[in-house]
């Protein structure tokens, strides 16, 4: 980058799992060198936002230094910003000067709620949750497939879901290969902060008020309207169950599809292990070996396929089973989302000293 530009300046609006793995996956890529974060809003105190980003039960511990100063964290040298609000108007957003703010904490999905950010400062947001239907944000991203539909001129973009990153890229092969009917998926997800980990009055949904930690539970999913969002083509043919695992880590979706026209399981492997070694490299990953999920802790990839799984039923059903790891994989596609879209924005010139 000319050295004229200054960095970009992003912030994060929720620091917890998703929101401290998108610090980590910046702060490991070569992104850095363009764009930094300078400014964290979360409601928990500073001395266990320190904490939390030193240790990671699940992704080990940070290889920097983290110290705390007023008001701020200070991650290897660098400060950032840290307060503590629980609306987007308490902060002076403008203030930070800011270029991107990144919702991490699912608290907004409604484009009059995210408009408040809007209003107090922030000049673009990207979230790392859907919104609740199309059109409460301007564009809906999924990197490897429509990331080129940016223009720079949005100011609400959404980087879909864990799982809409993990099964759109592999739909959208095979739908082009092999022509898609119909799809049934059920994704059987890790843990997530929703849940308590003993039964309590935590949830709306009867089956979110149970132990986390102690059954698989059942749960809604909106998976089938946010993929036909990205593949409208598959619009009325997507079906799909969740189900939450006792595990802190790394999902799997177990997916059926009915074929136009007669296929194989060598077939099938075939066509996405050329994938996973060619223009979905960064995306999709494949294995022959024999794995258990924690093989895909941090990750960095949207899916991993485990052909030693692939069946089919007949000469028009095949079923896959797809690996991803819910927290790191997605952070990285989070991450490449913003750095694709700041690629379209204005130049910004390094403020002037005082």
């Amino acid at each position: 980058m000319p050295g004229s530009h200054r960095p970009l300046r992003l912030a994060i609006n929720g620091y917890g799992r998703i929101g401290r793995c998108f610090l980590r996956a910046l702060l490991d890529s070569t992104v850095a060198q363009r764009m930094r974060v300078v400014a964290i809003n979360e409601p928990a105190d500073l001395e266990s936002m320190a904490y939390l980003t030193r240790f990671d039960s699940t992704h080990g511990r940070f290889a920097g230094q983290v110290e705390i100063g007023d008001n701020c964290l200070l991650i290897d040298g660098e400060k950032l910003a840290v307060s503590h609000a629980r609306t987007p108007e308490e902060v002076d957003w403008r203030g930070l000067d800011l270029d991107l703010l990144v919702e991490c904490s699912g608290h907004y999905g409604r484009r009059a709620e995210l408009q408040g950010f809007l209003d107090a400062g922030c000049p673009r947001l990207l979230l790392s949750h859907p919104g609740f239907s199309g059109s409460d944000v301007d564009a809906t991203i999924v990197n490897g497939i429509n990331q080129n539909s940016l223009s720079g001129s949005e100011r609400l973009v959404s980087a879909a879901s864990c799982t809409t990153n993990a099964i759109v890229p592999v739909l959208d092969l095979l739908d082009r290969e092999v022509g898609i009917e119909q799809v049934l998926l059920t994704t059987l997800h890790s843990v997530m902060n929703d849940q308590p980990l003993i039964d309590g009055y935590h949830h709306t949904d009867l089956r979110r008020t149970r132990s986390a930690m102690q059954s698989i539970i059942p749960v809604s999913t909106g998976l089938a309207r946010g993929v036909e969002r990205l593949l409208p083509q598959l619009a009325g043919r997507v079906h799909a169950k969740a189900i939450r695992i006792p595990t802190l880590n790394v999902s799997a979706i177990d997916l059926t599809i009915s074929t136009q026209r007669p296929v194989s399981a060598s077939e099938i492997n075939r066509l996405l292990a050329d994938a996973a070694h060619g223009p979905f490299a960064r995306l999709i990953a494949y294995s022959e070996a024999a794995h258990a999920s924690i093989d895909f802790n941090h990750d960095p990839h949207s899916a991993i396929i485990d052909s030693s799984q692939t069946r089919t039923g007949g000469p028009h059903l095949v079923n896959l089973f797809v690996w991803f790891d819910n927290e790191w994989g997605f952070a990285n596609r989070l991450l490449e989302v913003a750095d694709h879209w700041s690629r379209h924005w204005p130049t910004r010139q390094p403020a002037q000293d005082n």
